[in-house]
């Protein structure tokens, strides 16, 4: 049964790449709104980042073991970030640059979220192993983080001429995935040290500060600016609200 709820909330969690591939296969929204959700889920993330897992990780593991992980995860994501774009992955969270992307960068943007979302998605599994639920604020953030994923790779894909049974295809596929890797953080996590999973929050703690400020802050920034600290602020006060009304 407990397996079967990490599955569920990693299937959640991913199924915004595969709502927001509908976006971008059906529609165009504006990059203003997108770069709004962009500020919004950056705040949110920030939140979750400072208070569902780093602070876990230290309580449980240590600061020695949660500041290793944290160190391991943003020196990791941002080499694989960078292997990435030479690829044309760089604009995968960038709503703006959703008609720009030919065939072999699109395709790339999907391996991207693949990189993003692994370890997103194993993070909500780790939250279920202290018996208190998931971690709302995470899953929330992780939600928001997917969806210009989807959306920009999609409409990349459907410009470079590809069929819209791939796309979704693909991009169904990379949504289980993130269900899969769920169940990989409570099931392989499961009865280990304490210090083992404060090094795994603290590698996805730090991945996850950069993947914000590599590529959702930049875009938040730069179609939403005006409002982008504002909208990112409320963010995060929405998300530190939700973390200590169900703590």
């Amino acid at each position: 049964m407990d397996l079967l709820i990490a599955l569920s909330w990693g299937l959640f969690a991913g199924s915004s790449l595969l709502i927001g591939a509908g976006v971008g296969w059906f529609a165009k929204p504006s990059p203003r709104l997108i770069a709004a959700v962009m500020a919004f889920g950056s705040g949110v993330l920030v939140s979750a980042i400072a208070f569902d897992l780093m602070d876990e990780a230290q309580a449980t593991g240590g600061l020695a073991a949660s500041s290793a992980g944290f160190v391991a995860g943003a020196v990791g994501f941002t080499a694989g970030a960078l292997l990435l774009a030479r690829a044309g992955a760089h604009g995968r969270k960038r709503s703006s640059r959703a008609d720009a992307s030919a065939a072999t960068a699109a395709a790339a943007i999907a391996l991207g979220s693949v990189f993003d979302g692994i370890p997103e998605s194993i993070v909500i599994g780790l939250s279920l192993l202290e018996g208190e639920g998931v971690s709302l604020p995470i899953v929330a953030a992780i939600f928001l983080s997917n969806f210009p994923e989807g959306m920009s790779s999609s409409a990349g894909m459907k410009s470079s001429g590809l069929p819209a049974r791939y796309v979704f295809g693909l991009w169904a596929g990379i949504a289980a995935l993130c269900g899969l890797g769920s169940v990989i953080g409570y099931h392989f996590f499961a009865g280990v040290p304490q210090e083992y999973i404060a090094v795994a929050q603290g590698v996805a703690a730090g991945a996850m500060l950069a993947m914000i400020a590599d590529t959702m802050i930049p875009e938040a920034f730069d179609e939403a600016h005006d409002a982008a600290g504002l909208i990112t602020a409320g963010g995060f006060l929405a998300a530190f609200l939700l973390s200590h009304m169900f703590s």
